[in-house]
């Protein structure tokens, strides 16, 4: 018995604002469909974050739609939760991983957070804000529970956790439950495979590069998922690495070497199949950086499919501000102003805050300050009765989420 996990394919995102961007995630979803099939596998685990958003284009839902009919044709079933792009934090809301349950697409939720494949136990869990940690940890009890009446078990999650995670996690290693044989994790994009509990905890990362600080983890353990061995007493890992279709060019050059350095980066990628992103960083500019810019213009930019530069002026010390936001961060620096309070769940509450106001999600944002004020205030705010992770009420949407 074997079966492919995979997580994070964020299908419909548009980076940069690049259709051809989009088109990218696309061609690796299919390419990881196509090896999953080579694989000869019994069944897939997908961690969450299978769209970008929780309101996928029309192309993003007919890409999916013809990898999970592939995966049907050669009789391998798919397993999948919600992660927090493909979510709605809202009362009665439904993933649109939903819509695919009539085609085989068996979908782990609250409502039914549990299914067998044969004498293997799967349990997991949709995506949980550190705001609902509490409510989080005691899903994972009912679920360990349950576990211990099998022999072989699965966990999936779509969670950062503070060992691999840094400063902004939604559960410690601790708060784990350790009688699983693996641990399908979802939500960092970076390749994790570690021993824990009975077998292994594994993060598969993104399929494709999401954002460039993701370029170090990629050329060092490759895009892609995992295919596990689960026949033995402890589970086998092993990756499958899928080329991406785009290569990510990162170059430090001088100012006083341009010509020679524009003309080495010419050489390099002429012959590309596709237009490569090309992040430059351009030391000691002595002169105007719009100049500098249309010189890089005009000799790459029928050969890239974009270029974003930085310039350090001559005489100044370089700033990495990716390294300093890698450092810090927006919500490090949000929770270094609020030290002064002393209240770890106002911490928490600012920061999901954060995360959903720059994305616009106002609608969100409203509901969890509704429950944080239900849960800190009850005594004063009788009225306010949102708690998440209840089922919704519409029968209908009850009706779908049970199905199998």
């Amino acid at each position: 018995m074997k079966f492919a996990h995979l997580a994070d394919t964020h299908l419909g995102y548009r980076q940069y604002g690049l259709f051809e961007r989009e088109k990218d995630f696309y061609e690796v979803f299919e390419k990881v469909i196509d090896k999953i099939i080579e694989e000869n596998v019994d069944f897939v685990i997908h961690s969450g974050d299978l769209f970008e958003t929780a309101r996928p284009s029309p192309m993003a839902l007919l890409t999916f739609q013809k990898g999970l009919l592939k995966l049907k044709g050669a009789g391998i079933p798919m397993y999948a939760i919600a992660g927090n792009h493909d979510s709605v934090m809202r009362k009665g809301s439904i993933p649109p991983q939903v819509i695919f349950k009539k085609l085989g697409l068996k979908v782990i939720s609250t409502i039914n957070p549990t299914y067998m494949h044969g004498d293997i136990f799967i349990a997991g869990l949709p995506y949980y804000p550190a705001s609902h940690g509490k409510a989080l940890k005691s899903k994972l009890a009912e679920l360990s529970q349950k576990a211990t009446n099998h022999d072989k078990a699965i966990l999936v999650l779509h969670q950062g956790i503070d060992k691999y995670f840094g400063y902004n996690y939604e559960l410690e290693i601790g708060e784990i439950p350790d009688n699983f044989d693996y641990y399908a994790l979802g939500h960092i994009h970076k390749y994790v495979n570690d021993k824990f509990g009975r077998g292994r905890l594994v993060y598969p990362g993104s399929s494709e590069v999401w954002k460039t600080s993701e370029l170090q983890d990629y050329h060092e353990n490759g895009k892609g998922f995992v295919v596990v061995d689960f026949e033995g007493s402890k589970p086998i890992v092993k990756r499958v690495k899928i080329d991406i279709p785009r290569e990510f060019i990162k170059k430090t050059i001088d100012y006083s070497n341009l010509e020679k350095d524009i003309s080495s980066i010419k050489d390099t990628i002429k012959d590309f199949d596709k237009k490569p992103i090309l992040n430059l960083t351009i030391n000691n500019v002595e002169s105007d950086t719009k100049g500098i810019y249309d010189i890089i213009k005009e000799e790459l930019g029928d050969l890239a499919l974009m270029i974003r530069p930085s310039f350090n002026l001559a005489g100044e010390e370089p700033i990495d501000v990716g390294e300093l936001t890698a450092k810090l961060g927006p919500e490090k620096l949000l929770i270094m102003q609020l030290e002064g309070y002393g209240n770890s769940d106002v911490d928490i509450l600012a920061t999901d805050l954060y995360k959903l106001l720059s994305k616009d999600k106002f609608d969100e944002a409203r509901e969890i300050i509704a429950q944080f004020y239900d849960e800190h205030y009850a005594s004063v705010a009788e009225d306010v009765e949102f708690k998440t992770e209840e089922p919704p009420e519409n029968e209908d949407v009850q009706k779908t989420l049970k199905e199998d």
